[in-house]
């Protein structure tokens, strides 16, 4: 598991550790890590030209250590101070004695600089700041981005949000960020993580508490989760999905939708809705009915919404079955958010963040901005686990606790019906007896995998993500 932490959280372990620790060591581990990662990215450090972009916090403190560091192993250092009266002085009185050399950020030719660096290191701000750079630092972030060379943000990137991955102004884009103790809630979630680039993290020997801000599943977690047949199984003991999808305008949601469940760890798959025919002559397999969710014959977990239309009577009815429920698509839209509130069983909610923001009423590009608290008031809102679908997906549930967050995305899945194809397999995953939580994050987890391993740089269709899940679920079991 990959854990992330808030802010608060980290300071306040920081303090606990510095209290323990001789003045100035925790920079100096920090330091070391930093100064690691950047000879390890530039390959030759002797010879080579790095800038420091430093602000007026511990950030700017690590970055000239760093620097100092490579300044002994024959680089040529440079650092850049955008508040010289406060900059480390410890730190810039290292990088002298190392033979580099400081400039304030306003002098002439300090964007060429910056330009012209094999490497550039951001410690402008650090994990405490809100909203985006300040008017004098937007310029060297800009330099950076033309820079010929890589960048190295110390921490996170400046200008982003480390708490919940908002970014409001300029920000720096980075190659690669070095993160010290755990991960920042920011490093995970778009749109601060397009900023951070690579994520290396150097242990400083934190003591963290056990609940994190977010957590970030792995093969390992994926594989102890994943639903495992034994000798007395039968297809209704390994779990039966019900998939209520799809529309006489719309079959090819309840095909895709179907596809998944198939490829979900449940015994058996039952269909009920006008695509029978669509779905019954690409898997054969399926129970089909056409009579309704009551009449289909018991199963342990629905799928209400993808292509549904307008057909809010099949929604309500799935919303009253006593077993969990996957709400997606249409049916978001058509489920009342009482009758969702007031549901004993487990509710799974995946909105994609157009869907996301109609439930909130708000416009998309908010719930795109502040994914985090987007999720987090939608479960709140509706008293379920609320999946939100985008280019990092995330899972909340309406009893608080970390988030998860899904890293094994590719922008490849934005194309039609694969969340249809989602929908199966994490219903799939309900019905074979995992949470609500653990459904969302196991199938999107096999999704993103199934996703990458079929795209590999190219275009694909929905089914062949569906396709690709038993591929990803083996390479997840044997690693």
């Amino acid at each position: 598991m990959r854990d992330a932490y808030s802010v608060e959280t980290v300071r306040t372990a920081e303090r606990e550790l510095m209290a323990r620790l001789p003045e100035g060591a925790l920079m100096q581990r920090a330091a070391a890590g930093l100064a690691a990662a950047c000879a390890d990215l530039l390959g030759r450090v002797y010879g080579s030209r790095v800038v420091l972009l430093v602000g007026s916090g511990d950030n700017g403190g690590d970055a000239l250590y760093a620097g100092a560091r490579l300044a002994r192993r024959g680089a040529g250092v440079t650092g850049v101070l955008l508040a010289p009266e406060r900059a480390h002085a410890a730190g810039l009185s290292a990088l002298r004695r190392a033979g580099g050399r400081a400039v304030t950020a306003g002098a002439g030719g300090v964007e060429e600089l910056v330009e012209r660096a094999d490497l550039v290191v951001d410690g402008i701000v650090g994990i405490g700041g809100k909203g985006g750079l300040r008017p004098e630092a937007t310029p060297l972030a800009a330099a950076a981005e033309r820079s010929r060379g890589a960048v190295v943000a110390v921490d996170l990137p400046s200008g982003v949000d480390a708490d919940t991955g908002e970014v409001r102004g300029a920000a720096v884009r980075a190659d690669l960020t070095v993160t010290f103790g755990t991960h920042k809630p920011g490093l995970l979630i778009d749109p601060a993580r397009e900023y951070a680039g690579s994520v290396r993290l150097v242990d400083i020997g934190l003591e963290l508490p056990a609940e994190p801000e977010l957590e970030a599943l792995q093969h390992a977690d994926v594989a102890g989760l994943l639903p495992v047949p034994r000798a007395e199984s039968d297809k209704y003991r390994r779990g039966v999905v019900g998939i209520a999808a799809g529309s006489a305008r719309y079959p090819g949601a309840a095909v895709l939708a179907v596809a998944g469940a198939l490829r979900g760890g449940a015994g058996a798959v039952r269909y009920v809705g006008p695509a029978g025919d669509a779905v019954i002559a690409r898997f054969p397999e399926t129970l089909v009915s056409d009579q309704g969710p009551k009449h289909a014959g018991r199963v342990q977990a629905w799928v209400t919404g993808p292509g549904a239309g307008d057909d809010a009577a099949t929604v309500g009815e799935v919303l009253a079955a006593d077993v969990p429920v996957l709400i997606d698509a249409d049916g978001l839209r058509l489920a009342d958010a009482a009758v969702v509130r007031a549901r004993r069983a487990p509710t799974l909610m995946t909105p994609h963040a157009g869907e996301a923001a109609a439930l909130l009423g708000v416009e998309r590009r908010e719930v795109e901005g502040a994914r985090l608290a987007a999720v987090r008031e939608l479960a709140g809102r509706y008293g379920a686990t609320v999946l939100l679908k985008g280019s990092t997906t995330l899972v909340a549930d309406s009893g608080g606790g970390a988030v998860r967050v899904n890293p094994t995305g590719t922008f490849w899945l934005a194309t039609a019906g694969s969340g249809d194809v989602l929908s199966g397999l994490a219903g799939s995953l309900l019905a074979a007896g995992l949470s609500a939580v653990d459904a969302g994050s196991v199938g999107a987890y096999l999704h993103g995998l199934a996703g990458r391993v079929t795209a590999e740089g190219a275009p694909v269709g929905a089914h062949d993500v569906a396709d690709a899940v038993p591929r990803a679920w083996r390479d997840v079991v044997r690693d």
